[in-house]
């Protein structure tokens, strides 16, 4: 294998690549501005300089996923097809052309129920058969299981599945006997022992689930591209019954839809992986794409946990293209069921993008890359940056005699709405590309019913992002004490969190978000609405996190469908086979307007 190690860059898109810079710093910088002409003029200057610097670590995700939207929305609303912009012709593959080559199904698992994972590999498995390509595919079921209990249970169920499709489709079942590495580790050791067998990998997670159209589309974009290294799905999480679980992927569905098209214009070649429902190419995965290993304060070696980006990045050096291909396409996660769930897996993923910071002097690297590298650190750096915020902000104006000795209250009113305008873009870009296409509105069960759905996720979220910023402070000052995370199995059945769970969990949340309510309360109650803006989250951390838990609330969602997804709405033929409650349950007429 002789890759193409000098990489060129498409005139047109180092032109976006600039446009977008450029847009992005501007806007920084005016938002700077307004901040520094909202601090009035007797702010000591130390002061003035700690509060543009907290501000302006906050401002990297912001302004991307700004103007990623804005971006984003004019490709849909201007082209019926807007991938054909933002991919190139020769990953516009006929849907009719043949496969090739040789994909391995990589289904990667540690201590999970064996039924569920079965169901969904069960359903791709029928579908790759129906569509007569089953011949190109082998399933390797990779397990770092390390309960006893489990894993034979495993051994047990997939020899059983394996024997009845041994006929069709390979399946190869391995468990190791440690964890070593985590899933990138689980992986490398497919890579060795059977990569050199096959062309491609398509790698799942266990909570992944792909119609067959979603599979074999991304295998021909693959073949007819032989610079394409990695090939990334749009990921949409699958309809269900947890009331969390509607909430945050209702939003999450809004956002990527212009976010992810807007990204793809400026990325392009440098897109991104998220380590499931894509595709690799493995001779170059296997050549290249090894991980460094990180040393820990102990001396002792430390896996990369959020593997994903560092494998891209590593294959975009390589020159290979990492591409993601930016519209809906059957292929679909579960999000976690609880608040609490969704904790310990994004204080994972605040774990695996810090361990970036000793990866930026990695050589060679392309300068999006390691722009890419720096702004999955700044998502997790903004949270205690907006903390420290709140903090002194509030602590000022509870010591103050008159606000007009703090800010200037026409400029703090244009900056607080233009930081709300940029915290939401990316959710009302997607709910603009809904509301002003007919069909789309009324593939989310019509406009008044997804407005107020709207209305009901943007609350949710309003009242979740300080939970997750305090999450995020509290678990960068534990690990600069040398406080050790991991990798940890989560809970993915819905069910229920107790108040006393919650309060174990939240005491802290709640505590200081009444502490700031009451000092805004008690010396001037007039700024206590912009402050709740900010920090109201934490004061009701506990009861959000036990309602949100309920299983009758998200009964109530389903029955009048609010924040339903369009699949559970119109059920697509590849999801009935899983028998998801969300889509047995009989719903009211639909009414559209």
């Amino acid at each position: 294998m002789n890759p193409p190690l000098n990489i060129t860059v498409d005139p047109v898109i180092r032109l976006r690549r600039l446009i977008f810079a450029v847009l992005s710093l501007t806007t920084a910088v005016l938002m700077l501005y307004l901040v520094h002409q909202a601090l009035a003029s007797n702010i000591p200057l130390l002061v003035r300089i700690l509060l543009l610097a907290l501000f302006a670590l906050t401002l990297p995700w912001m302004v991307v996923g700004f103007w990623n939207a804005i971006i984003g929305l004019i490709l849909c609303q201007c082209y019926k097809d807007p991938t054909t912009v933002v991919i190139p012709a020769s990953m516009q593959v006929n849907e009719s052309a043949p496969l090739a080559h040789s994909t391995a199904i990589l289904l990667c698992i540690r201590n999970e129920s064996p039924a569920r994972l079965i169901r969904n590999l069960q359903g791709m498995l029928r579908g790759l058969n129906t569509d007569q390509v089953a011949g190109f595919f082998h399933v390797y079921v990779l397990s770092d299981t390390n309960d006893e209990h489990i894993a034979r249970e495993e051994h047990d169920c997939f020899k059983v599945m394996a024997a009845e499709w041994s006929k069709t489709i390979p399946i190869t079942y391995r468990c190791r006997t440690d964890n070593a590495g985590y899933k990138a580790g689980n992986i490398a050791d497919f890579c060795q022992r059977w990569g050199k067998d096959h062309d491609f990998a398509l790698v799942l997670d266990a909570d992944s689930f792909m119609a067959s159209t979603a599979i074999v589309r991304l295998v021909r974009m693959m073949q007819a591209n032989p610079r394409l290294g990695i090939l990334q799905g749009l990921v949409i999480g699958l309809p269900s019954s947890s009331a969390f679980t509607r909430l945050f992927q209702y939003g999450m569905r809004l956002g990527m839809r212009s976010y992810t098209m807007g990204s793809a214009w400026w990325q392009a070649d440098c897109g991104p992986y998220w380590g499931h429902n894509a595709l690799i190419r493995l001779a170059p995965f296997i050549a290249h794409c090894e991980l460094p290993t990180l040393s820990s304060r102990s001396s002792l070696l430390k896996p990369i946990l959020s593997h994903d980006l560092i494998e891209a990045i590593l294959m975009r050096r390589a020159g290979y293209e990492v591409r993601i291909y930016p519209s809906e396409d059957a292929s679909w996660e579960e999000n976690p069921p609880t608040l609490t769930e969704y904790i310990r897996r994004d204080l994972r993923w605040c774990e695996g993008n810090l361990q970036y910071l000793s990866l930026l002097s990695l050589k060679n690297l392309q300068p999006v890359s390691r722009i890419q590298l720096i702004l999955a650190i700044a998502m997790f750096f903004g949270s205690p940056a907006w903390i420290a915020l709140i903090f002194i902000c509030t602590i000022a104006i509870g010591m103050s005699a008159s606000l007009s000795t703090l800010v200037d209250t026409n400029y703090l009113s244009v900056l607080l709405l233009a930081t709300l305008v940029m915290w939401y873009l990316p959710k009302i870009a997607g709910a603009l590309d809904v509301l002003l296409t007919a069909s789309e509105s009324k593939r989310f069960g019509g406009r008044w019913r997804f407005s107020l759905s709207l209305l009901l996720e943007m609350l949710f979220s309003l009242l979740m992002t300080p939970i997750a910023w305090f999450n995020h402070t509290i678990f960068i000052i534990g690990m600069a004490f040398g406080k050790k995370g991991g990798w940890t199995g989560q809970a993915r059945d819905d069910h229920t969190i107790s108040i006393a769970h919650a309060f174990q969990q939240c005491w802290l949340h709640t505590a200081i978000g009444l502490t700031l309510t009451g000092i805004l309360y008690f010396t001037h109650p007039e700024t206590l609405p912009y402050g709740l803006v900010f920090f109201g989250g934490l004061a009701l951390s506990i009861p959000l996190v036990v309602l949100t838990s309920q299983a009758w609330l998200g009964s109530v969602m389903m029955r009048y469908r609010l924040l339903s997804l369009p699949e559970e709405i119109a059920p697509p033929a590849a999801l009935i086979p899983l028998q998801l409650s969300t889509l047995e349950i009989k719903l009211p007429r639909e009414h559209t307007s």
